[in-house]
């Protein structure tokens, strides 16, 4: 591939002048594959720099303002309380609307100030590229919900899948794998989303840049449409991290050509490689 072809495309995409990241990805492919993009190539060596130093913050990553620092955390403190109420496999249902009445109901949250509210429809409503997450929003409205006869509780796992292809795909997994793979997150609504990215966001001192590499943004989860996650019974948070790689688990599904990833290795979305993540279908 030509290096000039390689960043007119990425840089479309990246700035949203003409392509979504599937057409550019689409694009990339289709142009006939060279020698890789040389050394000086700053722009994509910079790129990938941060996609395999995803927790690292760089120079040009990009914070909330300084007085929206607090606020911040005072929304990932209230989530975490909402989220202890409402139990942790219903929160993974919980919608905006709910999330409020739940805070205004219970003494021991309390309800969102209109700060922090403000705060979240700023974060939703954001568009994602401004620090550097280039997938698309399958989620548009941040009163989102998730109608509970389309999803199916999961047991042992206190995680929920959306019925039709996504239950399907999982349990034709589990029948050819068993038990050495289990279902590890499933069905996020918005505001499971939320505490996913305020609470990486906030143990990083308000850098968005940061969390949006290793979490998406609310809104731009296929988690909330139909994607899951797997992992191997006992591996815990490992299954989170590159080492999943080398678990019985994940050499099963890959020789039976199950790990259709939604974030592969060296992905032009603006996220770190998952290969723990399956894609289900877009929306």
């Amino acid at each position: 591939m030509h290096r000039r072809d390689f960043i007119r495309i990425a840089a479309l995409a990246g700035l949203g002048l003409g392509l979504n990241s599937s057409q550019a990805l689409a694009q990339l492919a289709m142009l006939s594959p060279v020698e890789p993009a040389p050394a000086d190539d700053v722009r994509m060596r910079d790129y990938f720099e941060k996609m395999r130093n995803f927790e690292k913050a760089h120079p040009d990553d990009v914070y909330v303002d300084a007085e929206e620092l607090p606020v911040l955390h005072a929304c990932s403190q209230r989530l975490g309380l909402v989220e202890a109420v409402m139990g942790y496999g219903f929160f993974h249902l919980l919608s905006f609307d709910d999330a409020l009445i739940c805070s205004r109901n219970y003494e021991r949250v309390g309800a969102f100030t209109k700060p922090e509210i403000g705060f979240m429809e700023k974060i939703f409503y954001q568009d994602a590229r401004v620090y550097g997450f280039l997938g698309d929003k399958p989620l548009k409205n941040l009163t989102h919900s998730v109608p509970r006869n389309e999803v199916v509780r999961i047991a042992s796992t206190g995680n929920f899948l959306h019925r039709g292809d996504s239950f399907e795909a999982y349990q034709k997994i589990r029948k050819s794998v068993g038990n050495r793979v289990v279902l590890t997150s499933g069905v996020r609504g918005i505001m499971k989303q939320f505490r996913l990215f305020l609470n990486k966001a906030a143990q990083n001192n308000g850098n968005l840049s940061v969390a949006s590499r290793q979490v998406a943004p609310p809104g731009y989860s296929y988690h909330g449409f139909n994607d899951f996650d797997v992992g191997q019974p006992g591996f815990g948070d490992l299954n989170f991290t590159e080492r999943f790689t080398t678990t019985d688990a994940y050499r099963r599904m890959a020789d039976l050509g199950y790990l259709n990833l939604r974030y592969p290795r060296d992905n032009m979305l603006g996220v770190r490689y998952e290969p723990w993540h399956i894609m289900v279908s877009d929306a």
